[in-house]
């Protein structure tokens, strides 16, 4: 039996154990200090590090697990991070070390620009997705384009409605208050904000999401629908050419959003 847990980090990370009894893998651990606390409080042995970007909240304890833990280290081909062991890009697939769980790999650019995601397939489906896909939102394009971007989420969009989506950063509550300025008269995203903002009030994360939930909710999932391209040109006060055309204009109505 595998169970995932959520190891908070910094102001709002989550970094991922997955777990087999006393032996996991950690998924994006931008730092190794509330990982190690982990692993001592439940008796447990590091099998793995995976990571799915560079950016140091995701892969800045890599180095320190290590110096305890001579692990494998699993990350993006295209990416420099720290003391990668096994480089992965589209296609490949791994047998977690020391986990009864297979994962398949996307690659998913846009936030950054090698950027991947590892997943599995039903029965059991799920998807570590780091800062591409976030509940009711996305991530930044610090690296790659809009087009790029909206390909990735779609690739991602597009995997079973049951798949759990497990990622890097608790925004939800924020994402889906820019949600329902882009859909003010969705009960979707009404009801969704009671049941997150229920979880929160109890100290519980809100993750991991659901690709179903994201696609009633997201707006950047949902760029391409003709309700949030009207939102979109009536922001923007010009015609929305495409579904690339309007995820980008959302974007950057996001950035600015309060």
């Amino acid at each position: 039996m595998v169970s995932i847990i959520p190891i908070p980090a910094f102001r709002d990370n989550y970094i991922w154990a997955v777990r087999s009894g006393a032996r996991a893998a950690v998924v994006d651990p931008g730092d190794a200090a509330p990982v190690l606390a982990w692993l001592d409080a439940n008796g447990v042995d590091l099998t793995a590090i995976l990571a799915t970007h560079h950016h140091a909240d995701h892969v800045g304890g890599v180095r320190a697990l290590r110096a305890r833990y001579d692990v494998p280290v699993f990350g993006p081909a295209h990416e420099d991070i720290p003391q990668r062991t096994h480089a992965l890009g589209e296609g490949d697939r791994i047998a977690v070390p020391g986990i009864d769980l297979l994962l398949s790999v996307f690659d998913i650019p846009g936030h950054t620009a090698g950027h991947i995601a590892y997943y599995t397939m039903p029965p059991d489906p799920l998807v570590f997705c780091g800062d591409t896909l976030f509940a009711a939102g996305c991530g930044r394009l610090f690296e790659g384009t809009p087009g790029q971007m909206w390909s990735s989420l779609s690739k991602l969009a597009a995997l079973d409605q049951n798949t759990r989506v497990y990622c890097g950063h608790e925004y939800t509550l924020a994402n889906l208050r820019f949600a329902a300025a882009v859909e003010p008269q969705s009960t979707d995203i009404e009801v969704r904000t009671i049941h997150e903002r229920d979880k929160r009030q109890r100290g519980l994360p809100t993750l991991p999401s659901t690709i179903g939930a994201e696609r009633a909710t997201n707006p950047f999932v949902r760029a391409a629908l003709p309700n949030v391209r009207m939102a979109a040109a009536a922001h923007a006060g010009r015609a929305i050419d495409d579904a690339v055309d309007s995820f980008a204009t959302l974007r950057e109505w996001k950035n600015g959003f309060a």
